[in-house]
């Protein structure tokens, strides 16, 4: 059955970074989709697509996103084109949002393979502080609510350690549950 991975994690925890590993080379039969958010291009981290709140607002308006959602005083949406990826057979990871996850759960049903990339609190901090984009006390905030509890149902993967083995431990989650 073709899933939809829905990678939910703290700002910090690598999704992006494990995201841009599968994309150099992505097991067969799964796609990474890339997010429409309202934030620039060049605004450092995620590879997505830029769009207006404008542009946005008309595209959801339109049906043209499986999911969409407000936070961090964004949109995000994940495209209508993961739903014909899913039809074809293919499985496809999006970076998704753990306070969202009801909202995908509803979309998606069973097809939704929801996976909680986790950190301890020194690794995230250290993260958080080394990529310069935020101040001590947005840092703060974002551990904060790291600390909240996965959502029920949600795979854990670790990823305290190097990217490769995060990668590693991905693939093999994914093949046990195909």
């Amino acid at each position: 059955m073709a899933r939809l991975i829905w990678l939910t994690g703290p700002s910090g925890s690598g999704k992006d970074s494990l995201l841009n590993a599968l994309r150099e080379v992505p097991p067969d039969g799964l796609l990474i989709a890339h997010r429409y958010i309202t934030r620039a291009a060049d605004a450092g981290g995620e590879n997505h697509v830029a769009l207006t709140e404008t542009e946005f607002t008309r595209r959801a308006a339109l049906g043209l996103f499986g999911v969409s959602w407000q936070a961090h005083g964004f949109y995000y949406g994940i495209g209508c084109e993961v739903d014909l990826w899913l039809q074809q057979g293919l499985s496809v990871v999006v970076n998704g949002s753990r306070l969202h996850l009801a909202q995908a759960q509803q979309h998606y049903g069973t097809q939704l393979l929801p996976i909680c990339l986790v950190v301890s609190p020194d690794v995230l901090a250290a993260r958080l502080r080394q990529r310069g984009r935020e101040s001590e006390a947005q840092i703060a905030r974002r551990l904060e609510r790291a600390t909240q509890p996965q959502p029920e149902g949600c795979l854990i993967l670790n990823n305290d350690g190097a990217l490769a083995e995060t990668v590693q431990q991905l693939r093999q989650l994914l093949e046990s549950h195909r």
